[in-house]
């Protein structure tokens, strides 16, 4: 017995691949955790920036008043990574007193690709220099679903993730 503990404790050719074993998995969430994270940073952004085109288009171009058909249209030829975006993306828009602020409802009102379409959230089409905050909303599906930062992530009955853009503006006389 004691000439085999010998024999094992001088051969070390396993040391590598326990070492493998034991921190892969670790790397293998951080690398599927951070391109996840990465799309829907990208997608955001995206989203965020359609959205500010959208409403410097809608600011510069007095004595027009789009509706949320006309919107919704433009922030999606605009932005080309939502996929299906004229079905889902939601739009909110509300005139905001200056003198009295109230903020819009915390709670974001989104699409759910598993039920069935909801009607127009909010949304008020605003007079002449009245302070408009205009809010989007679209889901997104995690490339890698429940891996990596998938099980952390705030998702609805199918599987999507909630991205936020919001703007505010204000309507210029006409």
């Amino acid at each position: 017995m004691k000439r085999l503990l010998n024999i094992l404790r001088k051969d070390d050719s396993g040391h590598a691949s326990i070492e493998f074993v034991i921190m892969f998995p670790l790397f293998f969430w951080i690398m599927v955790s951070s391109i996840d994270i990465g799309m829907i940073t990208m997608r955001s952004a995206f989203l965020e920036r359609a959205l500010d085109l959208v409403v410097r288009d809608i600011r510069l171009s007095t004595g027009t008043a789009p509706d949320h058909d006309e919107i919704r249209r433009r922030i999606c030829a605009t932005n080309e990574v939502v996929k299906n975006c004229n079905e889902n993306l939601m739009l909110e828009m509300q005139i905001v007193d200056m003198r009295s602020w109230s903020d819009l409802p915390h709670k974001t009102t989104c699409t759910n690709q598993a039920e069935e379409s909801q009607p127009v959230t909010t949304f008020q089409n605003g007079m002449d220099n009245q302070l408009m905050v205009l809010r989007a909303c679209a889901k997104i599906t995690p490339i890698f679903g429940d891996k990596g930062i998938g099980p952390y992530l705030n998702k609805d009955s199918n599987g999507d993730v909630p991205i936020v853009a919001l703007s505010a503006f204000v309507q210029e006389p006409r």
